[in-house]
């Protein structure tokens, strides 16, 4: 039976659009926000398509990336399809001199500090109206066209601003997979063909005639993306024959409305968001906000001088930091949230951490071990015995532990589905903290003795 179509948005990428925008220009400036900070030297790190014939020769960059993901489609199934990337530019300031102009590392101009820096310049190519019901093919040609800009800056000199043409292709593929169920493999793949090859030149100017945090957007009509992190049963098979190269696509947005994919060169898990506390994008993910923005306001006007001359975003997210309020501090270092058993809750029991309604048959509060002829579960006195008869898993610690009483909190699968024990001892002033709190020591079967 063909799927429901979902409800009509006025922008069905809209949901997505803030971690698309966190993929698109992360790395693109990093702290401290200054071109000639050592982090900043080795930049565009992320969905990078080199020219097809440098990257054959060079080797180290790919020329091409692919997504294939599987739709299940109703008879009136269509795909839009957004490539998103972006477009180095170089931006050269120079000094007049003379008749002449020369280029320098910074200028100053009236007050304000002028830097030359790589800018980047983004792009976005719309697809719209691939048909799924039946196999098909389409091919899109990219085309950027060499540019060239002069800012004057009166009698001190100038800023030039210059891309190089690339020029790529975006392929749109599909194909039914076999069985009794309306599925097919949609496949996405963008190539950079742009005919230049030099190996002797430094990876900047590779960087100049490349595509940049290429990543997709994809949404479906009359269909519905199967997730390839968790695919329904009757779609496994069609999901284990999708090869991802250099991207991997998620769902994202409502989890009720699996309409819209991201295909990502940084791997996500699906339905991932941006925090709603994050007040903005700081172009590196990798950080925690709270942390972040205090480093900024740590830097000496000289350095946040630097870090505006380098780049408007960068200078944006200077400015944005320093106007922030006490409360939006407040709000980064953290918040309160209910969980399962409710806030005045002891009892670890009362917050699982696996899905019961999935793992029925797992229970750690109440599954049980037999040890030595007696059934061991939470409750059971035992001693411990790291590293018993063969001294394994042992460490320094474990030579405090040998022969101390503990009381069984509870008895854990771990992914391999061996057991083991978890345990409070009952001398720790701090036990019953750990016992409220579900942190206990682990041992193996081997490790405990049962007092009978």
């Amino acid at each position: 039976m063909a799927p429901a179509r979902p409800a009509a948005t006025a922008d069905p990428f809209e949901r997505a659009q803030r971690v698309a925008d966190a993929v698109l220009w992360e790395g693109y400036v990093l702290y401290p926000y200054r071109a000639s900070a050592a982090k900043n030297q080795v930049r565009w790190q992320y969905g990078v398509l080199t020219p097809r014939r440098h990257s054959e020769a060079d080797g180290f960059e790919r020329w091409a990336m692919r997504t294939e993901c599987v739709v299940e489609f109703g008879l009136e199934a269509t795909v839009h399809v957004k490539l998103r990337y972006l477009q180095v530019q170089t931006r050269t300031v120079e000094a007049a001199v003379g008749d002449g102009f020369e280029p320098v590392a910074e200028l100053e101009v009236d007050g304000e500090l002028l830097a030359s820096w790589d800018e980047a310049v983004e792009h976005v190519l719309d697809i719209e109206g691939f048909a799924l019901a039946r196999p098909g093919r389409r091919e899109v040609p990219i085309s950027l066209p060499r540019a060239r800009t002069v800012e004057e800056l009166g009698s001190s000199g100038r800023i030039v601003r210059e891309t190089l043409p690339v020029d790529g292709v975006v392929r749109l593929e599909s194909e039914h997979s076999p069985g009794p169920y309306p599925l097919t493999k949609l496949r996405v793949t963008v190539e950079n063909v742009t005919d230049w090859c030099d190996t002797t030149v430094p990876r900047d100017e590779v960087m100049r005639r490349s595509l940049v945090a290429v990543h997709t957007l994809l949404h479906v009509e009359d269909g519905t993306f199967v997730s390839l992190l968790e695919p329904a049963e009757f779609a496994r098979a069609a999901v284990a024959g999708c090869t991802q190269e250099g991207t991997f696509p998620v769902l994202v947005g409502d989890p009720d409305d699996p309409t819209v994919v991201l295909s990502s060169p940084i791997i996500l898990y699906d339905h991932p968001a941006v925090a709603d506390a994050s007040p903005g994008d700081m172009c590196d993910a990798t950080e925690i906000d709270e942390i972040l923005a205090l480093r900024i306001l740590t830097l000496t006007d000289d350095e946040k001088r630097l870090a505006r001359s380098t780049d408007p975003r960068a200078a944006a997210i200077v400015d944005r930091i320093e106007g922030f309020s006490p409360e939006v501090f407040a709000s980064l270092h953290g918040e309160m949230r209910s969980v399962p058993g409710g806030p005045a809750s002891t009892d670890p029991a009362a917050l699982p951490w696996w899905e019961p309604a999935v793992d029925a048959e797992v229970n750690p509060w109440e599954d049980s071990i037999r040890i030595d002829g007696i059934d061991v579960a939470k409750g059971t006195k035992v001693r411990l015995r790291p590293g018993k008869a063969t001294g394994r898993r042992t460490d320094a610690q474990d030579l405090f532990l040998i022969g101390l009483v503990a009381e069984v909190a509870g008895v854990f699968f771990d992914v391999d589905g061996d057991q083991h024990v978890a345990v409070v001892l009952d001398d720790d002033p701090n036990g019953e903290l750990h016992q409220s709190r579900g942190r206990f020591m682990y041992f193996h079967p081997d490790e405990v003795e049962p007092l009978r």
